[in-house]
């Protein structure tokens, strides 16, 4: 399985980074090494002072699909949930500033938190999902998939034009305002509509 992950996918996180809004979804991928495994701290990696929480809505593909119609992604998944995508922040800008990839800041073992998946159908719409994230009890990122500037079907069309998709694989769809670095000790926990789906500890 595959991590396809979708970045500035929302205005107010693309004005606290300070980036252009893109013209077409920006992707990258990380590998299923990247999945934290389940009641496993997150560990923050020697190589950066400076990791960065970003929680996003993800869905799970179901059945394998190419050059998918927008009208027709929806036949693509069933179960929705919330994750992190872990980033090296300072790792990133170094990358960034040589123009050169950033797989290493994005992709590392442990970046991706996946939750506890949900059935699509218990939710009215999914063009209207509150979620959250709460570090240490307090909440620290919250979005609605109303703001996303590419919905989820949307981003499983075009997602499929240079990616086949495949039973099992991730889509991260993207995350809100509010990301921040996180320390040891810290207690991460994500929300859906309300449902906690994830708790984690930073060590």
């Amino acid at each position: 399985m595959k991590i396809i992950c979708i970045g500035r996918n929302y205005a107010n996180h693309i004005a606290e980074l300070q980036k252009e809004k893109p013209t077409e979804p920006v992707v990258f991928l990380k590998p299923d090494s990247a999945i934290l495994l389940k009641q496993h701290p997150f560990v923050i990696p020697e190589f950066s002072d400076d990791v960065h929480h970003e929680i996003e809505i993800i869905v799970k593909i179901n059945k394998v699909g190419k050059y998918i119609e927008p009208k027709f992604a929806h036949k693509y998944y069933d179960e929705i949930s919330v994750g992190i995508d872990f980033t090296a922040r300072d790792l990133q800008g170094k990358l960034k500033a040589k123009g050169l990839p950033w797989e290493k800041a994005k992709a590392f073992d442990g970046s991706a938190v996946i939750g506890e998946f949900l059935p699509k159908n218990q939710f009215s719409s999914l063009e209207n999902i509150t979620f959250e994230l709460t570090n240490n009890n307090k909440t620290v990122q919250m979005g609605n998939s109303s703001f996303m500037l590419w919905k989820i079907d949307e981003l499983i069309s075009y997602v499929s034009q240079f990616f086949t998709l495949k039973i099992g694989d991730i889509i991260f769809t993207g995350t809100p305002e509010g990301v921040a670095a996180v320390k040891p000790d810290d207690v991460l926990e994500g929300f859906l509509e309300g449902q906690q789906l994830f708790r984690i500890q930073v060590k």
